[in-house]
Formats: structure tokens, sequence, C-alpha cells
């Protein structure tokens, strides 16, 4: 256990309470632990919707299907017919997976960014010059934007928070828990168009067409609802970080050896200057953006000469996942080569090739989920549970509201044995959305919830990737940290944040501000 001052001992009750917690989590660990990886989960469920499909295509079915007005049908995946079509369009089904091309083409703009130096100057350069009393929101802040670069605040931004309210004469702990907080806990939130908003958007759509074949869901369709939950979580860390958790740490002693805690290297005089030349090629890279997108008949137009519009086509739209592969690298080839960095063009493509290196398991992960859903969907029985899960929510009489709230709740507690974002939403898009549809729920608002409900239980698990490594940064300052110790430490967060975003969701759905781009509340069909 973590040694406490003794007039900071927590009573036999609340040592009670904590027993308690600490055995239910282990418990969702084991349980967890004796899960299939989710790779294999793909394959069961594929095989699983293989045999079931064989079972129910005996059966005839009164409900009707919304994109041919004819009786459901499922059809039988276990005949040799199917079967020869299943082996013929594998690999088309991988290679077209939607977030694929996506996760990959910005990963390696990320990559040359990251080895290059530039992300972290960017980083390190924020919060050094930030005053004491604002050190928390801007640490998260840092956190949340972050997510713009894929994993980096795992690696970056986490270590980084604890080495600088270190240096600010408060605990490690607490700056590790707030950065954690702000890169884990707020996922989802985000002001600037990232990797995770086009790979979303990338499953939402195939699962929005086995209702509608012609719908299609813009990859921004969430930006201004995360954009503006920034804000709140900022707000939420903030205050429970300085009135909750760090109180809370005072009494835990920071043992950690000295020699072995990280520092804040300071960075050198041509870090800067290279960093500043990054900083100024995005500055130009966007105003040159700007000028070619302004003029009415620019070719980023659609034809209609909408600049947001995913279908018709803009080709601006179309491009996001481009543009964030461009905004990275471009800056990230200027400041490693100002900083001595990159000494040749070699250095660049190592970059790419070392963030490439840590797609190996994403890619065995699109395999199998590539041939789930394509199983799920030639089978008809996403569209069979979506009718019978909607005529439920109908004969309930339970308001949208209710339904939208337990989509989180459920896609939270999913979320404690399966922490890959993109395959919960690989598993629970077609049924949620497609459900959703058919009472009158847009596919962007399902998605929305699915954000918020797959955020706020990370900070919890043990299954999230990241959170060993977690404990790992703690134990620097706090030797005797464990799962439990980081666990108990990040509940306040998790708790506070589930409901607050659960409430502010509704709320901004109530006032009706929008979602995004091209992004109503509620869904009527083409011919509705």
């Amino acid at each position: 256990m973590v040694e406490k001052d003794p007039e900071l001992t927590p009573t036999d009750s609340n040592d009670k309470s904590a027993g308690i917690l600490v055995r239910v989590l282990n418990r969702v660990e084991r349980v967890g632990n004796k899960l299939p990886d989710p790779a294999v989960l793909f394959l069961i469920g594929m095989v699983a919707t293989w045999i079931l499909s064989g079972l129910l295509s005996r059966n005839t079915f009164t409900e009707i299907d919304p994109r041919t007005g004819n009786p459901l049908e499922v059809v039988n995946l276990l005949s040799l017919t199917y079967f020869a079509k299943f082996l013929s369009e594998m690999v088309k089904e991988f290679v077209e997976f939607p977030p694929l091309g996506v996760v990959l083409v910005a990963l390696l703009g990320v990559g040359v960014a990251e080895h290059s130096g530039f992300i972290n100057a960017c980083l390190k350069s924020l919060l050094k010059l930030t005053p004491k009393k604002l050190l928390t929101p801007m640490l998260l802040l840092v956190a949340i934007v972050s997510h713009t670069a894929a994993d980096a605040g795992y690696v970056l931004v986490i270590p980084i928070g604890g080495v600088i309210f270190y240096a600010a004469g408060r605990h490690p702990l607490a700056g590790i828990a707030a950065a954690f907080a702000g890169v884990s806990g707020g996922f989802s939130a985000n002001f600037i168009p990232s990797g995770i908003d086009p790979l979303l958007s990338g499953i939402t759509q195939p699962a929005a067409m086995l209702i509608d074949a012609e719908r299609a869901v813009n990859p921004l369709c969430n930006i201004l609802f995360t954009g503006i939950s920034s804000v709140l979580i900022i707000a939420v860390g903030w205050f429970l970080t300085d009135v909750i958790v760090e109180p809370r740490l005072r009494g835990t002693k920071v043992d950690g050896d000295p020699e072995e805690m990280p520092q804040m290297e300071a960075l050198s005089r041509r870090d800067k200057i290279g960093m500043w030349c990054g900083l100024a090629t995005i500055l130009i890279a966007v105003l040159l953006l700007v000028c070619w997108a302004l003029p009415a008949n620019s070719a980023l137009r659609a034809e209609d000469g909408s600049l947001t519009s995913y279908r018709p086509p803009a080709p601006l739209m179309h491009a996001i996942v481009p543009l964030i592969f461009l905004l990275f690298v471009l800056p990230g080839v200027v400041h490693g080569f100002v900083s001595g960095k990159f000494k040749s063009h070699r250095a660049v493509i190592k970059g790419m090739t070392h963030s490439m290196e840590t797609m190996g398991y994403y890619l065995v992960l699109v395999f199998f989920a590539a041939l789930f859903i394509a199983a799920f969907r030639d089978s008809n029985i996403g569209v069979l549970i979506a009718i019978k899960g909607a005529t439920f929510l109908r004969e309930s009489g339970a308001p949208p509201a209710v339904t939208i709230v337990g989509v989180i709740l459920l896609v939270a507690m999913v979320n404690l044995l399966v922490g890959s974002a993109s395959a919960k939403w690989a598993m629970l898009a077609p049924i949620f959305v497609p459900m959703l549809m058919l009472v009158g729920l847009s596919p962007e608002l399902t998605q929305a919830a699915y954000r918020v409900g797959d955020s706020c239980t990370n900070i919890i698990t043990p299954m999230m990737p990241y959170f060993p490594l977690v404990v790992v940064f703690c134990q620097r300052y706090v030797k005797d940290t464990g799962i439990g110790t980081v666990t108990a430490m990040m509940l306040p967060y998790s708790v506070v944040l589930l409901v607050t975003w659960s409430l502010f969701l509704l709320a901004y759905w109530l006032l009706g501000f929008p979602l995004g781009l091209q992004a109503p509340y509620t869904y009527v069909p083409a011919g509705g």
C-alpha cells in the first residue's frame, strides 16, 4: 500500500468502501483478462453470424426491409454460393474497410512530426510558459489537443504532466492524473479535426447504409459538439484535480529515486528555432488553403458551391485526412532539418516507417473486423435486430433522451472490457445506428453518444492498452503505485465526466446547437 501521513488516513468506513471498489475492479480486470483478444472476438462474431444466418434463413419474417419495401429475408451465409463470394471478396473487404486508409495516412504525417521532435517541443514550450495558477487547465488543454497526434498524448503529455507538477512544487501524481483525464477521459473532446473523426464516421456510414443506401456521414459531423465539449472537460478536470484529487494525494509520499525521476529537459536554441519555423509553416499552409477555398469557383467546392457538403461531394471534405497528413508532415520536416534532428530525407522516411511499425496489431484487428462487418451486412441480421429493437423502443414509449443515455451507459460498460475505440464501434455501430435511425434518431447523434460513453471509462479500466504505462509513470514518483491506486485516483474523473458529459449532450441537443457539419439530430427517410 502507498504510505500516507497518519492524519490523512481514511476512516474505517472509507476503507471498507475502497475495499469493495478494489474488489469490483479486480473482478472486472479478471473477466477482461479472460476475454479473447478483440481480433479473435471479431472472428468469433463472424462465425456466429454465419451459423445464426443459417438458422434464421429458414424463418419467414413479417418485418419490412426499409431499403426495398419488401418483407425482410435473412441470407444463409453457410451456403457454398456465399462461401465462394466470401473467398473472392476477402481481400477487397479488407483493403476497402473505411477507417483503414484514414488511420494509415494520418499516422504517416504524425510519425514525421513526432520523430522530428516538433510535437514534443510544442508541448514543452506551451506548458513551460504557463503560470502556476493555470497549470492544470493548460495541461488539460494540451492533453486534449494531443488527440490530433493520435496516441502521442499517452507517451508525451502524461509523463510531462508529472514532471511539470513536480517542478512546480505540486504532487506529481496529480499532474499525471490531470493529463490522463484529458488525454483518455476526454478522448472524444477536441476542437481540431483529427484522425478519430473520419475513422468513426467511416464505420458509422456503412452502418447507416444498412437502412439507407444513400445516407452519407460527414467526417466532421461531430466537430462542433466535441469542440465545445473541450471546455467542459477542462472545467471539470480543473475542478476535480485542484479540489478533490490533489488534496487527497497530499498524504501520499513521493518516495521515488530522484535520479530516476524524469526531468523537463530544456529545449536547445536550434529546437526553439525549429519549432517556430514549423509553426510558421503550418500558418502558411493554412493561409494557402483558405486562399484556395475562398473563390466561388474553387476546385475545393461541391457543384452547388458548398465547402462542407459530403454529398454532393465537396473535395475539401474528402481531403480531411490528406490535410491532416500535410499539416503534420510539413512542420515536422521543417523542424527536423532546422533543429538538426534530420540530416537527410532518410530521417523523414524513418519517422513514417516507425509510425507504421506500431500499426501491425491494428492491421490484424481491421482484417477480422472488416470480415465480421461484411458478414453482418450480407446476412441482413443487423437490419433484423435494428427493426426489432426499434419496435421495442417504440412500444416501450421511452423518450429519445432516455434511449441516448442508455446507449452512453451501455458503451461505458462495454468499454471496461474492450479498450479499442474503433473495435467497439465496429461491433456496436451495425446495431445501434440502424436501430436508432428507425426510431428517428440520426447516425450523427448516435455516434456522438458513443463518443461520450467510450471516453469516460477509459481511465478506470486496465483493459485500456495504455493503462499499465500510466501505472509505470506513477511508480517513478511513488514506488508502490499499483492498478488499484491509479483506478482510485481516476475514479472521480470517470464518474463526474460520465454524468456531466451525458447531461451536456442532452442540453446541447435540447438547445438545438449543431453537432457538426451536415449533422441533423433526426433521421427522416428519403421518401418520408
